[in-house]
């Protein structure tokens, strides 16, 4: 409306100045003579305020005669029930519950290592041998004595079941025998903890140790070994959730370094709330096929501690409050064609998700709210609905 008036007020101008009775701007500018050209710019100035004033006054006359003029325009858009999936946002970390420093059982002289850096290995794989210090001798002559042992008790087996000799001597062979088995089975475990092996199936991260140095049980790191296929996202949950975040709930994963996203799920929910911060502990499983998530990485979490199968979301900006902390949105009644009816629908609402809120009570599914335009609108007005296109 003010663009068409002040198009109206140039033309009405320019008019005037193009009259019989005056001469045209150009013509005066052509004079050259200054007190001419002042004189010509303090008529039009005078023109202008007048036709503007005189404008005003027709559009405030405008505005008491039409209707229309006074009929507030708005937007509207229908309430749809839809699933709401409500999500708690966390932050938690990459674990694996094999990622594990190898220590020798034995000490000694590592005398051989045989896997390097990066190396897959297999459950059981040798990865080093530590010097046994003659055990191994040892252990041969324990074997040979075992045979002879062995040999003798069963002759002496043999003819006590005959009836030959004294059951002392059976008795005898007997126990030296079983006291052969037992000290080889004990020098063989012995002689075993010289030869370190994979405890899973994994990669060798990091050897700690390099051949030919002295080694301790304890004290002596030898490998690091890690398996990157059970990897899983440990996270600190506020115990108000206790009941909504248990075992199978949905997780979106966000990896910030990677710029990756996963769907997971929880596979393990806490029993133990822990005092000092209220918080108890979710375990969430992830895939990780191309070996690229690793122990240590940030991992954003949404977990789902909610759902809505039949839930109405609307925009928490239209939504206004009363004195008394009542809420309330405007909807439209008595459609016909563009024009329709305020009125005012008091609402409960629910969980949030980002800019959008749940209604729980006061607006039925395919109900019309007004958007544009809540905030300047009354119960029992009278609106124009526009109509926007897409």
């Amino acid at each position: 409306m003010k663009n068409i008036y002040s198009i109206i007020l140039i033309i009405i101008l320019f008019t005037s100045c193009g009259g019989g009775k005056n001469k045209s701007v150009d013509d005066i500018i052509a004079t050259n003579d200054l007190e001419i050209i002042r004189q010509k710019k303090t008529e039009l100035d005078a023109s202008a305020q007048e036709i503007s004033t005189q404008l005003k006054q027709l559009e405030k006359k405008i505005k008491e005669l039409d209707p229309q003029e006074k009929v507030p325009l708005i937007t509207t858009f229908a309430a749809k029930e839809a699933i709401f999936n409500h999500f708690v946002e966390l932050q938690g970390n990459v674990n694996t519950k094999q990622n594990l420093v190898i220590y020798p059982e034995f000490s000694g002289v590592l005398s051989k290592v045989y896997v390097k850096e990066g190396q897959s290995v297999s459950k059981g794989q040798i990865l080093a041998k530590i010097d046994d210090g003659g055990l191994s001798q040892q252990l041969s002559q324990l074997k040979i004595q075992s045979d002879l042992a062995k040999t003798t008790f069963e002759r002496q087996e043999r003819l006590w079941n005959q009836k030959i000799g004294s059951e002392i001597q059976y008795l005898q062979a007997k126990a030296t025998y079983e006291g052969q088995l037992e000290a080889t089975k004990q020098l063989e475990q012995q002689v075993g903890k010289t030869v370190v092996r994979a405890p899973f199936s994994g990669t060798i991260d990091d050897v700690i140790t390099d051949q030919g140095s002295v080694v301790a049980p304890g004290q002596s790191q030898l490998f690091r070994i890690v398996n990157l296929d059970d990897m899983y996202i440990e996270t600190d949950v506020p115990e108000r959730y206790v009941s909504e975040i248990i075992k199978g709930k949905n997780v979106k994963v966000n990896f910030p370094v990677l710029g990756k996203d996963i769907d997971a799920k929880v596979r393990q929910a806490g029993n133990f709330i822990n005092p000092a911060n209220r918080t108890f502990k979710v375990e969430i499983a992830i895939p990780n096929k191309d070996i690229a998530i690793k122990p240590n990485l940030t991992a954003k979490l949404k977990i789902n501690d909610y759902t809505n199968q039949n839930a109405i979301l609307i925009p928490q900006s239209i939504i206004s409050e009363n004195a008394e902390g009542q809420q309330y949105v405007y909807t439209i009644i008595d459609k016909v064609d563009s024009k329709a009816t305020v009125k005012r629908e008091f609402i409960e609402t629910g969980k949030t998700q980002g800019n959008f809120i749940e209604v729980l009570s006061g607006i039925k599914n395919n109900e019309e709210i007004i958007d544009e335009g809540a905030r300047s609108v009354k119960d029992g007005q009278e609106v124009k609905i526009l109509v926007l296109e897409e």
